[in-house]
C-alpha cells in the first residue's frame, strides 16, 4: 500500500526595514525568494514588511516561525545603529548575542585586502546569536545565520541572492507546483462561474484569472495551479472546453510559452 504524500514544506518571508515602508527603497527580495522557493517545492504562505522596531521583529518572528517550517528574513544585519535584526531574533529565542569567532575571522580576512578599517561598526557584523549556524556570504563576507527555523539574510538583493544560492542545498524540498495557463478570448466576469465550478470539481487545484488588454483586443489568462500534474491538466482542459462552449476562443499554453 502506497504511503500518502507528505505536505510540502511551508515558508514565510519577513522584510525588515523602515526604508522599505517609507518607499525610499523598493523591495526586490520577496518576488525573487518566492520564485526560488516555489521551484524547490516549498510553499510560501506569507510575506510581511515590518519596521526596524525590536518588539515588532520579535513578535513577527515568533508568530511565523511557529506556523511555518521555514522563515527567511531580509534586512537589518549591517553595521549601523538601526541594524537590530540580530539582537531581536536572539531575544525572540532567548539567546545571547556573542562575537562569533568564525564570523570575526572571515571579516578580518576580508578587510585586510581593502583600504577600509575593520572598525567597531564593521566588527558588529560578527555578532551572532549563540548556537546559530552561519550562512556564508561570498560577496561581502558578513555572514547571515540560522537560528531555530529562521534564516537571517541581508537586504541587499545581490548579496541575499548569492547567500541563498549557497544555502539552498540545505533546505528541505517538496513537490514542485504545476502551473498551466489557459488563454481565453473573453472577460473574466463572463467566465467567473466556469472557473469556480472547475475549481470545486478538482481537489487540490487553485485557479486565478488575470485580465489583459491590448489595442482592439482583450482577454483573460487563467492560471491553474496544483501539486498533482494530472489533475491540473484535467482542470485546464475543463476550463478550455467550458469557455469554448460559450462561443469564445480558449487554448492551453504550452509549458514555457508566454503566449
Amino acid at each position: 500500500m502506497s504511503q500518502p504524500a507528505q505536505p510540502n514544506p511551508t515558508a514565510a518571508i519577513i522584510v525588515i526595514g523602515d526604508e522599505i515602508l517609507s518607499g525610499r527603497t523598493k523591495d526586490k527580495n520577496i518576488g525573487w525568494l518566492a520564485e526560488q522557493l516555489g521551484a524547490m517545492g516549498i510553499t510560501l504562505h506569507e510575506a510581511r514588511i515590518i519596521p526596524d522596531i525590536k518588539q515588532v521583529i520579535i513578535d513577527t518572528v515568533l508568530d511565523l516561525s511557529a506556523r511555518c517550517d521555514l522563515v527567511f528574513t531580509s534586512g537589518g544585519i549591517g553595521p549601523t545603529h538601526d541594524d537590530i535584526t540580530t539582537d531581536a531574533i536572539a531575544a525572540a529565542f532567548g539567546k545571547q548575542v556573542i562575537r562569533h569567532p568564525e564570523a570575526e575571522a572571515v571579516l578580518q580576512k576580508h578587510y585586510q585586502n581593502t583600504d577600509l578599517e575593520f572598525n567597531a561598526a564593521r566588527q558588529k557584523m560578527a555578532d551572532i546569536p549563540k548556537d546559530a549556524t552561519l550562512i556564508d556570504n561570498p560577496l561581502s563576507a558578513a555572514p547571515g545565520f540560522i537560528l531555530e527555523n529562521v534564516h537571517v539574510l541581508p537586504g541587499v538583493p545581490s548579496i541575499l541572492q548569492a547567500m541563498f544560492e549557497g544555502l539552498a542545498s540545505r533546505l528541505p524540498g517538496g513537490v514542485v507546483m504545476t502551473r498551466i495557463t489557459v488563454q481565453c478570448a473573453t472577460g473574466e466576469g463572463t467566465i467567473a462561474t466556469i472557473l469556480a465550478n472547475v475549481q470545486a470539481a478538482h481537489n487540490g487545484i487553485s485557479i486565478g484569472s488575470y485580465p489583459w488588454f491590448k489595442p482592439g483586443n482583450f482577454g483573460t489568462a487563467v492560471v491553474i495551479s496544483g501539486l498533482d500534474e494530472a489533475v491540473a491538466e484535467q482542470a485546464a482542459e475543463a476550463v478550455a472546453t467550458a469557455v469554448k462552449a460559450t462561443g469564445a476562443d480558449a487554448f492551453i499554453v504550452a509549458a514555457g510559452d508566454t503566449a
